[in-house]
């Protein structure tokens, strides 16, 4: 695999180690956004990555930019291609963010607190000031090193972060009780040795619960990724392929080493490990995990199969078409990882506050520590006030609130099919109001068949007719073109090819046939929509009302040559496109969420009004051309002044703009990559039903986003003052503030239990 995450080499991903809170983005960003060389620079807390686009030809370098970050006092490496590692069991328990350092912890703190929670007894016991120190000192020194690392590299870089927070307050607790012991060795002082040793091992437990649950939030990824073999068994050049040859010839090769064109046997139970077209035999495939749908697929020979998916029954030879960054799997995993490191535009709003929110939290703490010493005359009290000050506002639970949301939303949608790559979608798709759709391909299945000819001139057979439309249409993957060529294949036809073969975008395909009857005319094949100006219209129109009158789809065959005095019609091709079996189901299910739904079509008024009236959709703008779409949805949008919020549906290239004009864009897998880049989601299937469900799981993303930035707004807000007041001891600061981060996580991974509704 390509070890960059991203083939654009303009584009790449930093690995950021390091980072503890939404002010330690902030400061990221802040020493990204000062080199002139980078255009944009997007900083993740949960997945701690930095996405960074580079201006064109900027002449920076990588190592530069990885310099800057680790003199900004942070870790700093190239991000390996859908690089997720997933903590090893020695590292999440004896690394930074250990267990087994948090264990440590409480078992050299729980002789400090312990004699708080036996006072209620009437036990009345503690250690000597001698032992408080003995054991105080390693949690302060040994494993609370880290805060003191990171909080003098952030304060030397003139910006704070929690880890700054954490080192001043319990080194306040720390260092006032060895004063009061050095200062007064017979006197007998309360000592807060436990206060600084418990706020090191709550702020730890919060930690290593926080990479517990980042961990939890990316197993949809690791899902993805363990979908891809290691190793492919890849056939001999020199073997023929054939129901009978001997495919025992084969070499197990690493997957990073296997071509396009190479052919792969897949055995029964195993998994494909290349996108490709099958040469030989037939077998159920389950692609479960990659688009969402839960019955395994009939494929035979010549049909097309997706890398990670499971072969059932039958054994398999497939033609590599797409391996590695290029396959399916790998462009499924890129733009789930693209969504959980973007942000949400409400994010901005956090890191502005988060920016200025350590130097105002440290300024209130010595407010908090000035006043309670004028107004009480106690220094000890003033201190231990002010270091609850420092330790509750420690900012992690409003820089895991959005992020962490995201990433479980994103993932648990990916898991049933819908891969949101756009986040600001979730803040829309609570508020759309219209849903418009494509219908061919969207509606319907896509596939059309030939369901009449209908010839303007005795002169010419239906026979001539089929085969030079046929030809106009080789090599074109419209439906209708396929529908074409197949009705050629099925009557013993050959496609007559064409010379000076030309696709008329939003018209149709125009060609000269290189032999038969229309030998070297100038010929076109054109919707009814385009020859509106034509002065056959009206006839075309009373020839095909039947066709009409039947909803099918009508195509015409035109003969611009030169020695006509204007382009003429030569007949009328009908073709026919069944529904889905879902559409009504979704349409229904669009309406119970107060969603009214549109169908764009290309067709004929009574066609377009047929099909709507079949499934339920409430307004249709028919004969529409492909460009006209994206001027439909802003007006929906406009809706005569006021503001609509409008989802567009579509899979062909001609929606790519419609999809780009929508609020939200939604593509169908089934359709062209133009299209599913043009849109914020794509669906992995060709179900409607999964619109609906698109919209439900954004929704439900919004509204996590929404309670976790309560919920963090709140607790800060509350609990500084209380802190100042002194109703909390800088042991309960501690414990809260772990607890906060941890509510902010587990809110955010009830997500996974999202279930599609709507099917």
């Amino acid at each position: 695999m390509n070890p960059q995450k991203d083939t654009n080499p303009e584009l790449f991903t930093l690995d950021i180690g390091g980072m503890t809170c939404a002010s330690c983005v902030g400061r990221v960003e802040k020493a990204l956004d000062k080199i002139p060389g980078i255009e944009a620079a997007n900083v993740n807390l949960a997945t701690e990555q930095a996405k960074i686009r580079l201006k064109a030809d900027s002449g920076v370098k990588v190592d530069e930019i990885i310099a800057l970050v680790e003199k900004t006092g942070y870790s700093a490496k190239i991000s390996k291609s859908h690089a997720i590692p997933e903590l090893a069991p020695s590292k999440l328990f004896w690394g930074t963010d250990g267990l087994g350092r948090v264990i440590l912890g409480f078992a050299l703190s729980a002789p400090l607190f312990l004699p708080m929670f036996l006072m209620p007894f009437g036990i009345h016991w503690s250690l000597s000031p001698k032992w408080q120190l003995l054991l105080a000192t390693p949690v302060q020194f040994f494993l609370g090193w880290r805060f003191y690392k990171a909080g003098f590299k952030s304060l030397m870089s003139g910006v704070g972060n929690m880890d700054l927070l954490v080192a001043l307050g319990t080194s306040a607790a720390y260092g006032l009780s060895v004063y009061q012991m050095i200062a007064s060795p017979h006197a007998s002082h309360e000592l807060y040795f436990e206060g600084s040793a418990v706020i090191i091992c709550m702020v730890m437990l919060g930690k290593w619960l926080e990479a517990r649950a980042k961990q939890q939030t990316s197993e949809a990824i690791r899902a993805l990724q363990k979908l891809w073999p290691e190793h492919a068994k890849v056939i001999n050049r020199n073997v023929i392929i054939a129901d009978d040859s001997p495919l025992d010839q084969f070499r197990d090769l690493p997957l990073d080493q296997v071509f396009p064109k190479d052919r792969i046997l897949v055995l029964p139970g195993e998994r494909i490990p290349v996108d490709g077209i099958i040469l030989l035999g037939n077998s159920h495939i389950d692609e479960s995990l990659l688009t969402g749908e839960s019955d395994p697929v009939k494929k035979h020979a010549g049909e097309q199969v997706i890398g990670g998916a499971l072969n059932g029954e039958g054994l398999l030879v497939i033609e590599a078409q797409a391996v590695g960054v290029e396959s399916v799997l790998s462009k499924i995993i890129s733009m789930v990882e693209d969504a959980q490191t973007q942000k949400a535009p409400i994010q901005k709003l956090v890191d502005q506050v988060s920016a200025i929110f350590v130097p105002s939290v440290i300024v209130i703490a010595l407010i908090t520590g000035l006043a309670n010493w004028f107004y009480l005359d106690d220094a000890s009290l003033a201190i231990l006030r002010a270091v609850s000050v420092l330790v509750i506002a420690c900012p992690c639970a409003l820089g895991l609130a959005t992020p962490a949301a995201i990433m479980a939303g994103t993932g648990v949608a990916a898991r049933f099919g819908i891969l949101i790559k756009d986040p600001q979608v979730l803040e829309l798709a609570h508020r759309l109001n219209v849903v418009a759709f494509d219908k061919t391909g969207t509606l319907t299945i896509g596939k059309p068949r030939l369901l009449e000819i209908i010839p303007l001139s005795s002169m010419v057979t239906k026979d001539d007719i089929l085969a030079t439309a046929a030809g106009l249409q080789l090599g074109s993957e419209h439906p209708l073109a396929k529908a074409l060529l197949d009705a050629a294949k099925q009557k013993g036809l050959g496609p007559i090819t064409p010379t000076d073969s030309k696709a008329l975008p939003g018209i149709g395909i125009s060609g000269k046939p290189s032999s038969g009857i229309f030998a070297d005319q100038s010929l076109s094949l054109q919707s009814i929509a385009s020859l509106e100006s034509s002065i056959h219209h009206s006839e075309i129109l009373e020839k095909a009302q039947a066709c009409f009158d039947g909803g099918q789809t009508v195509s015409v065959l035109m003969s611009n040559d030169s020695s006509l005095a204007s382009p003429t019609p030569i007949a009328i091709i009908a073709f026919g496109d069944e529904l889905k079996d879902d559409a009504k189901q979704a349409m229904s299910s669009l309406h119970q969420l107060h969603i009214s739904t549109v169908m764009l079509s290309g067709d004929n008024t009574a066609a377009a009004n047929r099909v709507a009236k079949t499934i339920g959709i409430e307004k249709v703008f028919a004969q529409v051309m492909p460009g006209d779409k994206a001027d439909i949805i802003r007006k929906l949008q406009s809706n005569n002044g006021k503001r609509q919020f409008v989802a567009m549906v579509g899979d062909g290239v001609n929606d790519a703009p419609a999809l780009a004009t929508a609020d939200v864009g939604m593509a169908m897998s089934t359709g062209t990559d133009v299209a599913m880049q043009a849109a914020g989601i794509t669906l992995m299937r060709g179900d409607p039903n999964l619109v609906a469900n698109a919209i439900d799981i954004s929704k439900r993303t919004w509204k996590k986003i929404q309670q976790n930035l309560f919920w963090a707004f709140i607790f800060n807000a509350t609990g500084i003052p209380l802190a100042a007041l002194g109703y909390l001891s800088p042991m309960l600061a501690g414990s809260a503030m772990a607890l906060s981060s941890f509510c902010v996580l587990s809110n955010a991974l009830l997500l996974k239990r999202w279930r599609p509704t709507h099917q």
